[in-house]
């Protein structure tokens, strides 16, 4: 008789432990694919384009201009997320237009595709930067957004997955796609792309080594450095 650890056993080798090889190569694969499109649609290296995020956001920080980051569901949750970073960690003028009244205000009174067009259009301004993510890129919401941005005079960072030709892609001034069908993927690689925003940043203008500041302070290791 089968104990239960020896049932476990059995199931993640003949069914887990595939899962887990595939999925794993989804996930490299996808990283290893993003692309990165001017508005124009040429392909820039992905270094070169983050370079000039960096400047943007340093720029953001001297003029004391306001980064916006939205998206839906999961994606809400990315924004949330790195809004408080960039704002605590990043020291720039960050918000996510999440608080509940506003959304449902903006919902109710002027229907959701305007629940962050309506903000962004009271908040933006020139020298501003949105970004927007959407792992579809045919969020009628995040499409009305970007385009609210841009006539504001700001500048606009898209991320996006699913199909290449997706609408939202050839919206932003930066267009980063993630080539994958998977909305987990897809969504955590779009919180990858925008924590290298901010570590570039940190690491490469403000002088903060984002790869050991959360280590134990040891003077004797180089890390510590």
């Amino acid at each position: 008789m089968h104990t239960l650890i020896d049932r476990a056993e059995q199931y993640l080798t003949q069914e887990t432990a595939p899962f887990w090889e595939a999925y794993q190569q989804a996930f490299t694969s996808a990283l290893a694919g993003v692309r990165v499109s001017a508005a124009a649609g040429a392909e820039l290296p992905y270094a070169e384009a983050l370079a000039t995020v960096q400047d943007w956001l340093c720029t953001l920080e001297a003029e004391r201009g306001q980064l916006f980051i939205i998206g839906n569901g999961g994606s809400a949750g990315v924004a949330g997320h790195l809004a408080v970073d960039f704002l605590k960690n990043g020291n720039l003028r960050a918000m996510a237009f999440h608080d509940a009244p506003l959304l449902t205000c903006i919902s109710n009174d002027c229907g959701y595709e305007e629940v962050f067009a309506l903000p962004l259009s009271r908040f933006a301004g020139p020298g501003d930067l949105a970004i927007c993510i959407s792992s579809s890129g045919t969020s009628e919401n995040i499409l009305r957004g970007a385009r609210t941005a841009l006539d504001a005079g700001a500048r606009v960072i898209t991320c996006t997955g699913f199909r290449p030709d997706n609408p939202l892609r050839s919206l932003g001034h930066l267009n980063y796609y993630v080539p994958s069908w998977s909305y987990g993927i897809v969504e955590t690689l779009h919180q990858f792309i925008i924590h290298s925003f901010l570590d570039a940043k940190l690491h490469c203008a403000d002088s903060r080594n984002v790869f050991f500041r959360n280590q134990p302070f040891d003077p004797s290791q180089p890390s510590a450095l």
